[in-house]
């Protein structure tokens, strides 16, 4: 029967794992810079503060507005709903913090110009307006902000051009003359040209916008209405080039080395063992040897398998080699003694010089040698059975005991021990091994075989001994090699031991000989089963 090659693994393009780790570091590399980029934490972050700012800013315009007119208390002034300041800390202050956020809240369209307002301001405010002018515009220069005095209708009383007209539609602008602060995202419109794809700023596209309610006597007196463009993320990050410059050194040194140590410990030994068991397919047996380097206690544990599996293999082509060398040796005598007792007979039967009673030894030769090779041919296929055979099933030593004491009725068999618990070996293959040994013994001389049974750690212990004359030391070492036999001139093949221990080694077990007073004992070491209910 001509084996089949192996299989071989259906050829396509698939990423070799130096790709694929190269990729994931490089990933981890540039996923700080990623997420500020495509996440916009960084722009989060900026208009956080710009609202940080503008509350700061807007909160000193609004205690100096306070202030004032706290102190004049002007008559007829209007005042409006209560402010409602926000829930005070351990400390009772209650601070307003930012609140915006760019991927929750609303971008809303571009502030649309102010209304026509319906009547006129308080002079106080119209008076105090007109002081605050310079101040507001002071405080614009300096901050790039702008700021709106508005009254407790809407009208607007200081900044910019819409003095007398009224913001009070804006939604922002209508919470904060309820009482309470409010801040939007407003779509940016830009005075200025729109810049180069190739400058490092391309402009923010939003603009922020807060009003801050002013207090008199815990009444809405006034907004402070202040906008301000947050700080375009990309030209931060450019300002702080030399910064993440040194940041981005630092993450490519880390992954440098973190692709040095999967290299050291995965990449390495990975190539190092493929080259390796390539060498050894090729048949260099100078390759069977550990690598230099592991990496890894699983690239060790899968080193060794190798290097076991590539021994075994080894072993096996050692034994095979050798086995048909005795097979050849061993069909060669028989083979020699029919053909050249044949070509006497031929030359015999043209010129007749033989007695009947040559002849009839010849035919006796012939026969013999012929029944030899019968008995080879059986064992042989004895032999492949042994080492291919199933090795499911489980029984109990006294069953296969039962079967060889009705078979075997020449032989005294006695059983002791722990013959009641199972083994991992069928019946009849059980009965096969024991059988080998029994006969062996029987062709001894031995008239009585005793099997005894023990169990340890998982493990079934039976020994078979036999009150034959035993084994010779100078014999004791071979008397598992096929065709190895002392009694050739009786018909012995010297293949039954070895066919026994074939069957022990499939079923993961052991067969050995061991010391004993008188006679031969073998002791076969198989696994242990449940025992059946």
């Amino acid at each position: 029967m001509v084996s089949a090659p192996a299989p071989r693994v259906r050829q396509k393009w698939r990423p070799r794992l130096s790709l694929i780790i190269a990729s994931v570091l490089a990933l981890v590399a540039c996923l700080p810079l990623g997420s500020v980029v495509f996440f916009r934490i960084y722009d989060n972050q900026l208009v956080r503060q710009t609202e940080a700012e503008l509350i700061a800013q807007s909160a000193a315009i609004a205690a100096r507005i306070g202030a004032e007119l706290s102190a004049r208390a002007p008559a007829g002034l209007r005042l409006g709903p209560p402010v409602r300041a926000g829930t005070p800390n351990a400390d009772g202050l209650a601070a307003i913090s930012p609140r915006l956020d760019l991927a929750t809240d609303e971008v809303l369209p571009p502030r649309p110009e102010a209304m026509p307002a319906a009547g006129t301001a308080h002079s106080a405010l119209a008076d105090l307006g007109l002081r605050l002018t310079p101040e507001l515009a002071a405080i614009s220069a300096a901050t790039l902000a702008g700021f709106r005095i508005l009254d407790a209708d809407g009208m607007v009383v200081a900044g910019g051009d819409e003095v007398g007209q009224s913001l009070a539609t804006l939604p922002e602008v209508a919470g904060a003359l309820a009482g309470h602060y409010r801040s939007a995202l407003r779509r940016r419109v830009s005075r200025h040209p729109v810049p180069a794809l190739d400058s490092i700023s391309r402009g923010t596209g939003v603009r922020v916008f807060v009003a801050l309610p002013v207090a008199v006597d815990g009444r809405v007196a006034a907004v402070v209405y202040a906008s301000r463009t947050p700080a375009d993320a990309l030209k931060q990050l450019y300002q702080e080039r030399y910064r993440i410059g040194l940041a981005l050194l630092c993450v490519l040194a880390a992954t440098s080395a973190i692709g040095f140590v999967f290299h050291r410990t995965i990449m390495g030994p990975m190539q190092a063992l493929i080259a390796r068991t390539t060498a050894i397919a090729g048949g260099d047996r100078a390759s069977l040897k550990p690598l230099d380097h592991h990496g890894t206690a699983e690239f060790a544990r899968l080193s060794q398998s190798f290097l076991d599996m590539a021994a075994s293999l080894a072993a096996r082509s050692d034994y095979v080699a050798t086995f048909a060398a005795h097979v050849s040796h061993e069909l060669k005598s028989p083979l020699t003694a029919i053909s050249g007792a044949a070509e006497l007979l031929a030359d015999d039967a043209s010129e007749p010089a033989m007695t009947p009673a040559q002849r009839a030894d010849f035919l006796a030769a012939i026969r013999a040698n012929a029944d030899r090779l019968g008995a080879l041919v059986s064992c042989l296929r004895d032999l492949a059975r042994a080492e291919t055979m199933p090795t499911a099933g489980a029984c109990r030593p006294t069953e296969a005991i039962a079967l060889l004491r009705d078979d075997k009725p020449k032989v005294a068999i006695e059983a002791t021990g722990e013959l009641d618990r199972s083994v991992a070996m069928s019946t009849e293959t059980l009965a096969l091994v024991l059988g080998h040994l029994i006969d062996n013994a029987a062709r001894a001389g031995a008239g009585r075989v005793t099997i005894s049974a023990a169990s340890a750690a998982g493990r079934r212990a039976i020994v078979v001994a036999d009150d034959g004359p035993g084994i010779s030391p100078a014999n004791r070492a071979r008397i598992f090699d096929p065709f190895f036999t002392t009694r050739r001139a009786d018909g012995g093949t010297g293949m039954g031991l070895s066919i026994a221990r074939a069957m022990v080694t499939a079923h993961r077990g052991s067969l050995d000989l061991v010391d004993s007073g008188k006679g031969a004992a073998f002791r076969i070491d198989l696994p242990a089963t449940t025992d059946p209910t």
